[in-house]
């Protein structure tokens, strides 16, 4: 890129180098999985200038400086906000809640009812839409659920998000896509927004987790949702990531990921496509 382009793109008053940054895309890659070519440099720019201004800091090596410090933890977290999209709707690519509806719940349901735990999981749950939208088409059809051994685990790395999940308060632009009968019996109006009834929180336990981490967690899945979160990592991260799901999932479980989104690696051997952008994991030989 030539010097003019580069003027036009950052301002020279507030530098941004090279080694800026790889500092920060390197940092992104290791602590979040944030894969972050060259060509993103200009979006990296665009998305912190005002973070590091309101931080009043002189330019973006100060930054960097800032991040590497092990006591601002936090702040990685609020750069991993900036340079993700937590875009969320209920019943976002609805054609998977009608997969679920015709082709999971039944046997779900069949399993609870015969003293069998449910366990179903939204990795990168972001703000709570998509758990919740579960949740909706399951107690739709299994009205009795709370009284028996089912779980939504709903986890983010970003803890802001996981707060308005967990409040469970959205806006009537929010609950526009929840179909009416639904919205009828498990969201209530309050004076200036809307809260999902406590019937169907209590299915559902926010939690915070980094899907590049270690992610302790105990027991296998029926259903594992993660949908548009792969498209921040590279193909070897997303290959990781699909065979770890494997080994989350019981056999016979199903896996959901983003329209955009393809299964690669040693993992997608372990599933069959049994619809859009869904899977079943195979039986263990």
């Amino acid at each position: 890129m030539n010097q003019i382009d580069k003027t036009l793109l950052f301002d020279e008053n507030f530098p941004f180098s090279d080694d800026d940054f790889e500092k920060i895309s390197s940092l992104a890659h290791r602590e979040f999985g944030l894969f972050l070519p060259p060509p993103k440099k200009t979006l990296v720019y665009s998305r912190l200038a005002r973070r590091v201004r309101s931080l009043k800091l002189r330019d973006f090596k100060d930054y960097c400086d800032l991040l590497q410090d092990d006591k601002n933890r936090e702040e990685r977290r609020v750069l991993l906000s900036s340079l993700t999209t937590n875009v969320t709707q209920f019943f976002r690519e609805a054609h998977h809640f009608d997969y679920l509806s015709k082709s999971v719940f039944p046997e779900l349901i069949s399993l609870a009812r015969a003293g069998s735990p449910v366990r179903i999981w939204s990795a990168g749950c972001s703000t709570g839409q998509e758990p919740y939208s579960i949740a909706f088409t399951l107690l739709d059809a299994f009205p009795d659920a709370p009284s028996y051994d089912v779980k939504i685990l709903a986890t983010d790395i970003d803890t802001e998000v996981l707060e308005t999940g967990k409040r469970a308060v959205y806006s009537d632009e929010d609950i526009a896509p929840i179909p009416k009968l639904m919205r009828e019996r498990f969201v209530t109006q309050t004076e200036k927004n809307f809260r999902v009834k406590d019937t169907v929180k209590k299915l559902v336990n926010f939690a915070e987790l980094n899907l590049v981490s270690d992610w302790n967690i105990n027991g296998k899945f029926h259903l594992i949702m993660c949908r548009n979160v792969s498209i921040y990592f590279d193909k070897s991260a997303q290959a990781t990531l699909w065979k770890r799901f494997s080994d989350q999932i019981r056999p016979n479980g199903h896996l959901l990921i983003g329209h955009s989104e393809r299964l690669s690696g040693d993992g997608a051997s372990a599933f069959k496509t049994v619809g859009v952008t869904a899977y079943e994991r195979a039986l263990d030989r």
